[in-house]
This record gives C-alpha cells, structure tokens and sequence, in this order.
C-alpha cells in the first residue's frame, strides 16, 4: 500500500508521521498521481506548527511531479501516463494522491520530475512576484531577502533577467557567493551587515523600487527604510514571524509607500491564471533564464529530518522529499 506523512497534532518535526495511505479512486474533476518528487518549502512547516490553522488530520505539502495513473469522471484534459506538475491542495507528502484537475498541468518533456517538484511553488512565486504584483522593468534596483532561499535563487535570476539591478540578503558567509551565482549583483549578510545602511550606500542613497521579503519580522520595518518614495514593499513569508503592527500614516510619512500581502493561492484560483503562469515558468527553465537547482534530498520516511533542516536554515535553494520505494 502507497505510504504518506499524517499529522495528527500539530507541533516540532516529531509529529510527523509514516503510515499506509490509500487515496482511493479519484472523485469527479480528479486525478489520481504516482509522485517521482514532492516538493518541499517553509510553508509546510507553518502547517505542520499550527501557525496556519487546518484540520487534523492532514497530509503536509503543497507541490510536487508524477505520472497520471487514473482520472474521475469529468476530466478530458488528462490521461493515465501523462507527465504532470501541481501546486496545492494540501496532500503531497504521499507516495500517490489525488488531486484536482484544475491544479494540475502537464509537464514538458525537457523538465526532469524533481526540477518540476522543486520549482512549482517556487517557480510560480516568483512568476507572481516579478511579472504581477510588481512587475519589475529593466535599470530598477531591487532588494530580494533571504536571496539564496529557493524562492531567492529563482527570483533573482529572473529578476537580473529582466534588466533589474538585484541586491540580495543572505544570512551567512557561504551563501553570499550562492547568491551572486544567481542574480544576484550585490549580496549583504544580514547578520554581520547593517542592511538599510549597505542598500544607501549600494544604491547611493537612491534606495530602490521595491523589497521583497519572505523573511518577515527580522527584516521589518527595516526594509521600508530601503525603499524610495512610493517604492512597495511586498512581505511573502514569515521564516523569521509575522509582520505585525503595519502604520498606514507611517507608509505615508516614509515617501508615500505601498505594502501589500500578495499570496499564490490568489493568483492561481483562475485556472487560466495558473496556465498562462506555468507556461512562462516553464519557458524561463527551458531556455536557461533561471535555473532550480535541487540541493537536498530526503527519503519521504525523513521528513522529519528535511523539517528540521528546513527551519535550522540549514538549506539552500530548493529541496525535495521523494517516495522510498
């Protein structure tokens, strides 16, 4: 029988746990996926923590890549051998699943499973980032946190792509050259670095467009400090806490900032969002304007181990979980 990751009570990375798991046959606008790679990303963690709120029990994971092996009823696009890539509901830490057909789109040929299961929700983050929530133009400079995160590596690289001037943060010595070997132009190390004095002298007190920042309460509300007037600030994640405590007059008495709390679930709620986001994610890896590269790799029964890799920000890049048999 398929095996899978179940949380019964939320909590540290010892709570999750191996069992049997038979997703059964897919239900109507359902297929049902053997997974080659699983996708693995910070957001599982706030899950499995409790930090975003949801029903136990419940299989962690958001992303990952496989062969159709049967459809429900409804479902044309599809056909059992089809190469496919996903991106939410929850379910992916399971060696086979069922999912709906209006997540899932099939997968080029030149794209391996693991690349496609590291780069979904990384990919189609930065997709969302770059192209919608501030769509980034050539000779802007930019400030990209947590720049050799998977998310940092593939934006970064998109980003120098499109003409922009990237400076990215990282927060030790070994990934400062990861970083500048993936967009970045300028890389400050956060801990040891004052980065809203380094972003004025990089930027020759220009400051920037916009900061990206997945990091959260660490680097806030210093990122607003790196912005010129009417600049965005756009927080994504929370590795280090949530934001809180957001002053409208302070956006205003800072240069007339703008702040937003954009999010992946919004976006790709429209499949033909979704489709015309994975097509040009799928390009850009196709023709080298980014690369996804896989870091580490973890049997699917240590998933614990890759959680606490995860939050001990031990990784870079992208990493993924990948079925035992």
């Amino acid at each position: 029988m398929p095996k899978a990751i179940v949380v019964h009570r939320t909590g540290g990375p010892e709570v999750l746990e191996l069992e049997d798991f038979d997703p059964g046959l897919p239900g109507p606008g359902e297929v049902r996926i053997r997974q080659m790679a699983i996708g693995l990303n910070f957001l599982d963690t706030y899950y499995r923590s409790g930090l975003y709120p949801a029903k136990t029990p419940l299989i962690p994971g958001g992303e990952g890549a496989g062969e159709v092996v049967a459809t429900g009823e409804g479902v044309g696009d599809f056909a059992p051998g089809d190469r496919v890539a996903y991106v939410f509901p929850l379910g992916a830490y399971a060696e086979e699943r069922n999912v709906p057909a209006s997540h899932v789109v099939k997968l080029p040929g030149a794209i391996d499973f693991e690349t496609a299961a590291a780069a979904m929700l990384k990919g189609l983050t930065a997709e969302f980032l770059l192209h919608r929530t501030f769509p980034v133009q050539a000779g802007q400079t930019i400030l990209f946190h947590a720049a050799a995160g998977g998310v940092g590596l593939i934006a970064c690289q998109w980003a120098r792509h499109l003409g922009a001037r990237v400076i990215g943060t990282v927060g030790s010595d070994d990934k400062v050259p990861l970083a500048l070997a993936h967009g970045c132009d300028e890389v400050i190390q956060y801990r040891r670095e004052d980065f809203v004095a380094r972003v004025k002298e990089i930027t020759g007190g220009k400051r920037c467009a916009v900061v990206y920042d997945g990091v959260g309460k660490a680097t806030f509300p210093g990122s607003l400090d790196c912005l010129q007037p009417f600049g965005m600030y756009v927080n994504f994640g929370n590795a280090s806490g949530p934001v809180e405590n957001v002053s409208m007059v302070d956006l205003g008495n800072r240069g007339s900032l703008y702040a937003t709390r954009p999010t992946l679930f919004s976006h790709i709620s429209r499949r033909p969002v979704l489709e015309a986001m994975a097509e040009n994610l799928f390009s850009a890896l196709e023709n080298g304007v980014i690369h996804a590269p896989v870091s580490a790799r973890f049997p699917l029964s240590r998933a614990a181990d890759a959680h606490r890799a995860l939050e001990s920000r031990a990784t870079t890049g992208s990493a993924v979980l990948l079925p035992d048999g």
